[in-house]
């Protein structure tokens, strides 16, 4: 399996790191490293000690391959979103979700937003560093607690984490304005309404790369390709106007479409 360039660039920067480090050497346990203490095998005519190439050359060409080994082992889950380049289609406007709805009349700051030209985040080694931890931290951050529990109603209630509890819409508007600050054009972000496995509304947030849409979701600290999630995708903001929603259509109905 090929790695995509900012996989790549992102092993070339650990392997420099661990190069640079004092604890590096349990990088490379397999790699025995020569000792003054260890006696030569071979003393009486001046031959190498046995296990220790002189070809120090082979030893790091040895010593790089394994650690690009050992991160692609790592970074597989990190690059399995991005390697299949898969984007969602959307078709016609779909309702606004009430919560949403909700949401603006309160924070009328985050829906009163200029239409703007749709734009795809630009994902490196450095940008998906970026969503791993995002993701991971609120995720951590927030105490997971029911729409009822939370507020004493079963209407959808969307807001920030006020009070670090909250559910699914919760951390997906926590992440979404996270990256906002961050420098993240607002139109790579967009709430998404989906059935999870258990055919049970869920919210999260897509981020819409120009490698692909990946999940950010609170299920999980793992980021993966829209369709590589099991979710039934109902709905998502447009990426010109957050107040328009569009319905996102299933892989065998946008086949269809474009094979017309």
């Amino acid at each position: 399996m090929s790695l995509p360039d900012f996989a790549q660039e992102a092993m070339v920067e650990r392997i420099g790191d661990a190069q640079l480090s004092p604890k590096s050497g349990k990088a490379f346990a397999g790699v025995r490293t020569p000792s003054a203490a260890e006696p030569e095998a071979c003393s009486r005519h001046g031959r190498a000690r046995l296990g220790y190439p002189r070809n120090t050359a082979a030893q790091w060409q040895l010593l790089l391959l394994f650690g690009l080994f050992a991160f692609a082992l790592q970074t597989q889950a990190l690059s399995a979103a991005a390697i299949r380049g898969s984007f969602a289609t959307v078709g016609e406007e779909a309702s606004i979700p009430y919560g949403w709805m909700d949401f603006c009349s309160r924070q009328p700051q985050e829906c009163d937003q200029p239409v703007l030209p749709a734009e795809n985040f630009k994902l490196t080694a450095k940008t998906w560093r970026l969503l791993q931890k995002i993701n991971s931290d609120v995720n951590a951050s927030i105490e997971p607690v029911s729409n009822l529990e939370h507020w004493g109603t079963l209407a959808d209630h969307w807001d920030y984490p006020v009070d670090g509890k909250g559910d699914c819409k919760i951390y997906a508007l926590e992440k979404r304005r996270q990256l906002i600050e961050r420098g993240v054009p607002r139109q790579a972000l967009l709430m998404t309404i989906v059935k999870d496995h258990h055919n049970m509304g869920h919210t999260i947030l897509t981020v819409r790369t120009d490698k692909g849409d990946v999940i950010l979701d609170n299920l999980t600290d793992d980021i993966l390709s829209w369709d590589e999630t099991g979710y039934r995708f109902l709905k998502r903001q447009s990426q010109e106007d957050p107040n328009v929603w569009l319905e996102i259509l299933s892989p065998a109905s946008a086949r269809r479409i474009s094979a017309r």
